[in-house]
């Protein structure tokens, strides 16, 4: 049908046709599911050809749309309305407590000392997300363990954006409350620990509780063992030392899971500077109930070694006042 005096070229879904005059030097290229027909100078191109080509250029435009995908949308029905529907303005204050683990008074605080670190301006499009929403998913997941899965149906947040904010507020918590945990540096300053131990626990010359607490991980890779911990799971070790108001006066973090926690307090900066004597520790002073000169100590459970310093429980169930102060390390260092 085509005449061999006309040279034409064109793509059609990556694949090219050759021009029928293999010598003529006007063939292009032409992008996808365009069409350019080239004609030689003095030849004209036959009603049959234009019909053909005609013909073949709108069926390639039907195969172009329906190989078009659908629009997708700018956001979901799910997270469009989460400004109109905010978790936290539906609780009461036992439940913010409950859910973030402190008080609505102390998360105000929170909210005060992050918000210019976490803040984002609002566009033309939609709201930025508050700095409530944000502190509240962070404390949320920190607290709980949950999935960015799980939170997203609960905050209406999608899971790459959770996984953004958590990064985020979790940097500025550290920004902001970093000059709030201080160690006690004279034996002032320990013997007002101390007084706040009996007051509150009926608990003589103590200067603190510890403990570790193994935050479950993925296993990084090429890990083996390494952190494997006794609970059977990937962990690394919190390991903590806390007034009789649950404050936190020393934390270390990030030794591996299969440590115990005795040895994660032998390798803390904490354990050489109480060896050494360099911690600005009080003297050791009377103890009214036995008449003799008594050291001041800190508490921990079995799993630490027992020394002039660490007081561990009584071995056995001897009698119920030392039941008591035994139990007095777990409810003061995990906040029971």
């Amino acid at each position: 049908m085509a005449s061999n005096n006309v040279c034409c070229v064109w793509d059609v879904c990556y694949i090219r046709i050759a021009c029928c005059v293999p010598s003529c030097s006007y063939c292009l290229c032409v992008p996808l599911i365009k069409l350019k027909i080239i004609l030689c100078e003095e030849v004209a191109m036959d009603v049959d050809l234009q019909i053909a080509f005609g013909a073949f250029f709108v069926i390639a435009k039907l195969m172009k749309n329906e190989r078009r995908k659908p629009r997708k949308q700018w956001i979901r029905k799910l997270y469009r309305y989460r400004n109109e529907s905010r978790l936290l303005n539906e609780m009461d204050y036992l439940h913010i407590k409950n859910f973030t683990r402190m008080t609505a008074e102390d998360f105000e605080i929170l909210v005060n000392l992050v918000g210019p670190l976490v803040m984002k301006k609002d566009t033309n499009l939609r709201k930025a997300i508050s700095v409530q929403d944000r502190l509240a998913l962070t404390l949320r997941f920190l607290a709980s363990g949950d999935s960015f899965t799980s939170l997203q149906y609960l905050f209406k947040i999608s899971k790459q954006s959770i996984s953004v904010i958590v990064g985020e507020t979790s940097r500025a918590l550290t920004t902001t409350l970093l000059g709030h945990i201080k160690i006690p540096s004279n034996a002032e300053q320990w013997l007002r620990v101390s007084k706040q131990f009996f007051e509150h626990w009926q608990f003589p010359h103590c200067l603190g509780s510890m403990d570790g607490k193994h935050v479950v991980i993925t296993s990084p890779f090429n890990s083996g063992s390494e952190y494997y911990n006794y609970k059977s799971n990937f962990s690394i070790v919190l390991f903590a030392v806390v007034d009789a108001d649950y404050n936190f006066i020393f934390v270390d973090i990030g030794c591996q899971g299969r440590i115990s926690d005795g040895g994660v307090f032998k390798h803390s900066s904490i354990y050489k500077k109480i060896m050494d004597n360099t911690l600005g520790l009080p003297e050791d002073q009377l103890l009214h109930t036995i008449n003799k000169n008594m050291p001041f100590v800190f508490l921990a459970d079995e799993a630490f070694a027992l020394t002039n310093r660490i007081m561990k429980p009584y071995s056995g169930m001897h009698e119920k006042v030392h039941v008591r102060g035994n139990s007095i390390t777990a409810l003061v260092v995990q906040g029971e």
